[in-house]
């Protein structure tokens, strides 16, 4: 079989990495197409993943008619890869994805979240043959539409697929029990953030300051701006494949981005979001507050004040880890619904009863 995947951002790098390794292994034929944004490359790199790329996106302030612009020159691109590669399944998201399969009349799997905007889905959905989400997704995309029990992060965060590496904290330079906080500020350029604001430039300076007289503090710039010179923190600057070993080693992760939130609290680290003028209700950070592995806040001095009473509290990390054990591990495992649902070409007829068993047509799930 021939596999093509679409993974445009880091997160979908990891989304995806290790069905690639799975499929490739088993004899397949997967090529992934990307684009120059953020670490997407590297990580593709550091994992071996195949690929290739099909344009470019900046981090930098984004907008409706930027995107437009942007999108021809990389849909020509696409198309013209996908056709020379001539895939039999597509994986992806969004128009992309829609390109890709409508050009070589392939069928197309979107694997999506519980995102705010409606542009991916309104021009992706008539093209998809099988559209999977989590459960915890609110909206329903029709008759194609499948949802699984767990999150996308369930794809290399599950605890059968994560194995934390052992030496994190030589690689960080900090000590066996020195506590840690990984603060990490969003670029907010994607297209779903357009006039969002997360933490102010006062906002982050007080953040790192409070946080520093109780741990070392590392900070993930994602839009590099800030200049941590004067300030009483280290830049977070390992290998970004490496973020996941030191988010499950942490004592602590605050963010005003919604992804690193949901992977740390997937891995048993208590996860605070700044929430800022984002007013999208989001279903996965409202079951991952549900089980008490995450928090949100809108205002930040309660953000700053929650983050310091965790930090202030011994018995939170044996709580959290507990609280990660009796829920994330009877989560599904998307690694292996992905390898099943690309060896069936994205027809779910195909799959067997045990596949078959874990998705659920989201007109029967939908709350």
């Amino acid at each position: 079989m021939r596999i093509l995947v679409l993974a445009n951002t880091p997160a979908h790098v990891h989304l995806y990495r290790h069905a690639v390794d799975r499929l490739e292994r088993a004899g397949h034929d997967v090529l992934v197409l990307t684009r120059e944004y953020a670490c997407t490359t590297d990580l593709l790199d550091y994992f071996g993943v195949p690929y290739r790329v099909y344009g470019d996106h900046e981090t930098e302030g984004y907008s409706t008619l930027a995107f437009g612009r942007e999108l021809g020159g990389q849909f020509l691109s696409i198309g013209l890869q996908a056709i020379r590669f001539d895939p039999d399944v597509v994986f992806g998201r969004g128009p992309y994805a829609a390109v890709a399969g409508t050009l070589t009349r392939t069928p197309v799997v979107l694997v999506l979240d519980d995102e705010p905007g409606d542009f991916n889905h309104t021009v992706s959905r008539p093209f998809a043959d099988c559209i999977i989400s989590p459960d915890v997704t609110r909206r329903d995309l029709g008759a194609a539409h499948y949802t699984f029990d767990g999150f996308k992060e369930c794809a290399y965060l599950h605890p059968d697929v994560f194995e934390e590496s052992d030496d994190i904290r030589e690689y960080l330079d900090v000590g066996p029990d020195e506590p840690y906080v990984i603060v990490r500020f969003n670029a907010l350029d994607a297209l779903h953030d357009t006039a969002l604001e997360g933490f102010g430039p006062d906002q982050r300076r007080d953040l790192i300051e409070r946080l520093s007289e109780a741990a070392t503090v590392f900070v993930s710039d994602e839009g590099d701006e800030m200049d941590l010179r004067d300030l009483p923190a280290r830049p977070y600057d390992l290998h970004p494949a490496m973020i996941h070993d030191a988010m499950a080693e942490a004592s602590l992760l605050v963010a005003d981005t919604g992804t690193m939130v949901n992977e740390a609290a997937l891995l048993g680290t208590p996860a605070i979001r700044y929430r800022g003028t984002d007013d999208h209700e989001y279903g996965e950070f409202q079951e991952l507050e549900r089980v008490g592995l995450a928090e949100q806040f809108d205002e930040y001095d309660a953000v700053r004040d929650r983050a310091l009473d965790l930090l202030g509290d011994d018995e939170v990390g044996a709580r959290w880890q507990r609280r990660r054990q009796e829920y994330v591990g009877d989560l599904v495992n998307l690694t292996e619904l992905l390898v099943d649902v690309a060896r069936s070409r994205g027809n779910l007829e195909r799959l067997e009863g045990s596949t078959k068993r874990v998705l659920r047509p989201r007109s029967q799930s939908i709350q």
